[in-house]
């Protein structure tokens, strides 16, 4: 049994460390609503002037556009090639396979700034010249790591003798792969779309090797932060940005959770049926 005492330390704990991560964004997004251009506590007021000064801000309209762009097309190409391979590191069996599982893997593993260098190296050593393009395929380096995570994750628990079920009734792969896979593994593949959309909006680190004179959004707040005469419209940015990424976020638990909800009723409703 545990004491009080144990009980209440953990507590403790819990809030300290909570507090620890959650004050310093509580107070950006009480300092986007301050009515002065001077951070002081307590606030002189609460407006959205300064939300309002960074949508009439064309350099952060051009960045927010392009980190969307960027985002959505680095997802899509995420979801393409991570599926891909999950499915196919999932069904077959080969000599390697577990060597690609992990390289898959390695980029969500190293250091951002190592994989922003390797890239930007590549790109010198072929030629490629640093803009939009550049950029998608930095961010869907580490896209497709989350993509192939939730994916793979989910095809290991999902029982094979279904897919055999379905061939030995004259399914063919991709009538399979649409009627019985797909149902089964499409809500791991949604989650894994809107957790790899909330990752490249926010990424910073390989951006900066990939990006040439582009600026994406994060850029353009990390290009403010340094000159430290935009704070109140930082402020501002920063909270459109938390609040974007979180809602993929919260959208990616809410679908998974439902997935595992409905994988859990499923032999509960076919046991009922019996």
């Amino acid at each position: 049994m545990e004491s009080g005492w144990l009980r209440a330390g953990l507590r403790v704990w819990v809030a300290v460390v909570l507090a620890f991560l959650f004050i310093p964004i509580i107070l950006i997004v009480l300092y986007a609503f301050n009515s002065s251009n001077i951070e002081s506590w307590p606030i002189a007021g609460f407006s959205l002037h300064w939300f309002a000064v960074a949508w009439h801000d064309n350099q952060v309209r051009s960045a927010f556009l392009l980190s969307l762009r960027v985002g959505v097309i680095a997802t899509a190409l995420a979801m393409l090639l991570g599926s891909a391979t999950a499915y196919a590191l999932s069904k077959f069996a080969f000599f390697g396979r577990e060597a690609i599982s992990f390289l898959l893997v390695l980029p969500l593993a190293l250091p951002g700034i190592l994989t922003g260098i390797a890239l930007n190296s590549f790109f010198s050593f072929t030629g490629i010249q640093l803009g939009t393009v550049t950029i998608i395929i930095g961010h869907t380096t580490f896209c497709i790591v989350v993509v192939y995570n939730n994916l793979i994750a989910r095809l290991r628990r999902t029982p094979g003798s279904l897919a055999e079920a379905s061939q030995d009734l004259g399914a063919r792969g991709w009538q399979t792969l649409r009627f019985v896979t797909l149902p089964l593994t499409a809500t791991a593949l949604v989650s894994g779309a809107l957790l790899a959309f909330a990752l490249s909006f926010d990424e910073v680190i390989v951006t900066v090797f990939t990006a040439g004179a582009q600026n994406t959004l994060p850029l353009w707040i990390f290009g403010a932060i340094r000159l430290g005469q935009q704070l109140p419209e930082v402020n501002a940015v920063v909270s459109i940005v938390i609040a974007l990424t979180l809602i993929p976020v919260i959208l990616a638990a809410r679908v998974a959770g439902a997935g595992a909800i409905s994988r859990t009723a499923r032999p509960a409703e076919t046991a009922g049926a019996d």
